[in-house]
């Protein structure tokens, strides 16, 4: 089965900086496009950034500028550069990974199990 371990979130002041990380696990599983979401307080999940195993990345507008997503395929592992960081960034972060075993069609969703960021102004 596959596992993904995050680790970094915590308590940051506004202008501050932090990076999460994401490791993930999972005997005979490939991994393909990894990333964040994130989930304020009352609010939905929604897309920070995501990358390819090729090194594509997406951002969400909010984080452009700010935010920078890397990988190390070897170690299977996502970080999150955030900088300048606003009291608006507070949330559950998730970490995701699309991973599949045998065949590219068995493709699915897998979620760490969420790092808190607040960050005070």
């Amino acid at each position: 089965q596959v596992q993904l371990v995050e680790s970094g979130g915590g308590l940051v002041q506004a202008g501050g900086s932090l990076t999460l990380s994401c490791a993930a696990s999972g005997n005979g599983f490939s991994f393909n496009a990894m990333g964040w979401y994130r989930r304020p307080p009352g609010k939905q999940r929604e897309l920070v950034a995501t990358i390819t195993r090729g090194g594509s990345t997406n951002y969400a507008d909010s984080v452009k500028g700010r935010f920078t997503v890397s990988r190390d395929n070897a170690k299977n592992t996502v970080y999150l550069q955030m900088n300048s960081l606003k009291p608006e960034d507070t949330a559950v972060y998730y970490c995701n990974a699309r991973a599949y075993s045998g065949s590219v069609w068995n493709e699915r969703d897998y979620w760490g199990q969420g790092a808190q960021v607040t960050v005070s102004s």
